[in-house]
């Protein structure tokens, strides 16, 4: 009985140095993740959890379950203006590691990038404000927008508020345009208002491998969501 007691607190000792080695690993590679991630991206801040648990034998084969990444502030200057990211949510799921561990490859990721109102107001001339556009039909999304034109034939400033659609082109780019402008039967004040209002802008911020798939609008902001294949979790 002594025997059998000795023998289960060294169980219990090892197992607890095992542990306590594993998440020490854990902890190492999500450092070493986060600072690749953080150069690679110049964000605000970055949270990088590693899943799975023993953690060092997933070290050892170089490859890792799943890592959960989260940006927040990031911001790109673009050909057609700055545009910032409020935050970034990815799940990396089978991950390659590189032979220094500094980062990897997945052979599948999701996520999803939060804009505010804010950001894509400050992504718009001046002057036009994007709002929330209540709750959308059909799986659309809908902002919004007001902007004032100088109207020559009038003399003064027009301003104008009107519902737009936002959608997502070519797995990179955020659109936004008006459904309808209101006093467009007043000649040349659609294009004037379009000029303003309706933009494209391309979000660099995406990690290497994925595409914009479907886009969703609440009170927060715009929601996109992405996924890829073969996607590299620190570029």
């Amino acid at each position: 009985m002594r025997a059998l007691r000795i023998t289960l607190i060294i169980v219990f000792v090892l197992g607890g140095l095992f542990v306590g080695a594993d998440r020490l690993a854990v902890k190492l590679v999500e450092d070493r993740i986060t600072d690749e991630v953080r150069s690679a991206r110049d964000a605000n801040s970055v949270d990088v959890s590693v899943n799975g648990f023993p953690f060092l034998t997933q070290v050892l084969a170089k490859e890792l379950e799943s890592v959960d990444i989260r940006l927040s502030g990031v911001t790109q200057d673009i050909a057609e203006g700055s545009l910032r990211v409020s935050e970034f949510d990815v799940e990396a799921r089978d991950i390659r590691l590189s032979d220094d561990y500094s980062g990897g490859v997945a052979d599948r990721a999701d996520g999803s990038a939060l804009l505010t109102y804010e950001d894509l107001t400050a992504a718009a001339q001046e002057g036009v404000r994007v709002e929330y556009g209540g709750p959308a039909q059909a799986g659309e999304a809908k902002v919004k927008v007001t902007g004032s034109v100088n109207v020559p034939v009038l003399d003064k400033p027009l301003e104008r508020s009107t519902t737009s659609t936002v959608s997502v082109e070519n797995g990179d780019t955020v659109r936004l345009r008006a459904d309808a402008i209101p006093g467009s039967d007043i000649p040349g004040i659609e294009d004037l208002i379009r000029q303003r209002i309706d933009y494209t802008r391309t979000i660099d911020g995406l990690p290497d491998g994925v595409r914009l798939e479907k886009i969703e609008a609440n009170q927060r902001g715009v929601t996109v969501h992405f996924s890829g294949s073969d996607v590299n979790v620190t570029g």
